[in-house]
């Protein structure tokens, strides 16, 4: 893994004998020596902190950079205000999803994009192509690092470290001097996204936990947020699966006059999906994985998506695209093929366990 990037942490994660993994094209941590079930449980029942400096980080600054911002991705970003941040979707033309952003409106000539490591160099393209004379989008990614506070016990911890946050709604942020911290998260819990100067995260990181903050690995934070149904871009989402079809359509601004893709998802939605993003629960023992077949009937009807042991739960649980001819809904009863034997499952609308980000 010596081709991959490292975060402003790794030491910190060498040092906690965390296990390593190439994502995004950084090497992160994806569980320490106690385990991604007790790092989830951790964050659902204390608190955990995670690192996710590998997300991207774009500035897009000058004159009309919010309405650029506007025009290219999905959600209307006039029915935010300053010092609010939104979840929003960068679509190719034919509607499929190039990936999903958080962005950080501070003003109307000063926008924070938040996409995934993987896609923040086509995210970033997307929208320079997109910007005028006089804005301009400039790659944070190495400049700046991410911790994610998540957890009943998270405002306790942030607070000690970092200033008062306890007034903050959901998805509204907050700078306290160099360190920007927006009340959201990708775990169903309440939490917090900090973003500060990558010099300044060793000490941080180690005053959070010193606070009581568990590390937690990528592996518990995709279990969580697996619980919650909340997608994962090249698995529930991707340029091959549309808003429409993920259940996303709620950060879709219908009625604004353009951004990319519009037309194609207008007539997608029009015409109905053809296929749907549905939760299932095991019935019985065995652990569904993406890329399975479900079955109704003897015949397939769709395919997962992202699958997991739930440890909430203790079952399993996944995503899976269901095709809507079938007529599968909630309550109904379908088998996942997994390895050659058939796993009764549940249809459900997601979350799987109630949210607590509010």
């Amino acid at each position: 893994m010596d081709d991959l990037l490292t975060s402003p942490l790794h030491d910190r994660h060498l040092a906690l004998g965390a296990t390593l993994g190439a994502f995004g094209g950084w090497s992160m941590p994806l569980t320490y020596p106690s385990g991604t079930v007790a790092e989830h449980t951790a964050v659902r029942e204390g608190v955990g902190v995670f690192d996710v400096s590998h997300l991207g980080t774009l500035a897009i600054t000058g004159p009309g950079a919010a309405d650029v911002v506007n025009g290219v991705f999905t959600a209307d970003l006039k029915k935010i205000a300053p010092g609010q941040a939104q979840y929003t979707l960068c679509c190719t033309e034919s509607g499929g999803v190039v990936d999903d952003v958080i962005v950080y409106l501070a003003g109307p000539d000063d926008v924070l994009a938040v996409p995934n490591a993987a896609n923040a160099a086509e995210v970033a393209r997307i929208l320079r192509d997109a910007a005028p004379d006089g804005v301009t989008v400039t790659d944070r990614h190495r400049d700046v690092a991410v911790l994610a506070v998540q957890g009943p016990r998270s405002t306790e911890v942030v607070e000690s470290v970092v200033g008062a946050v306890a007034g903050l709604d959901y998805m509204a942020f907050t700078d306290l001097g160099e360190v920007r911290v927006c009340r959201t998260g990708y775990t169903g819990e309440r939490g917090y996204e900090l973003l500060l100067p990558a010099g300044d995260a060793g000490p941080v990181w180690d005053a959070l936990v010193a606070a009581g903050a568990v590390p937690a690995g990528l592996g518990a934070r995709d279990t969580l947020r697996t619980e919650m149904g909340y997608p994962l871009h090249g698995q529930d989402l991707s340029v091959d699966i549309s808003p429409v079809q993920a259940g996303s359509g709620w950060a879709v601004g219908w009625s604004k006059p353009a951004f990319r893709g519009r037309d194609a998802l207008l007539a997608e939605k029009e015409a109905g999906p053809a296929r749907r993003l549905r939760g299932l629960r095991a019935s019985g023992r065995g652990v569904p994985r993406p890329g399975m077949a479900v079955l109704a009937g003897g015949e397939r009807v769709g395919t997962t998506t992202s699958g997991t042991f739930s440890p909430t739960l203790r079952t399993g649980i996944a995503l899976a695209l269901i095709d809507t001819a079938s007529g599968i809904g909630p309550d109904d009863t379908v088998t996942v093929d997994v390895r050659g034997r058939a796993l009764e499952c549940t249809v459900v609308k997601p979350p799987f366990v109630p949210s607590h980000v509010r």
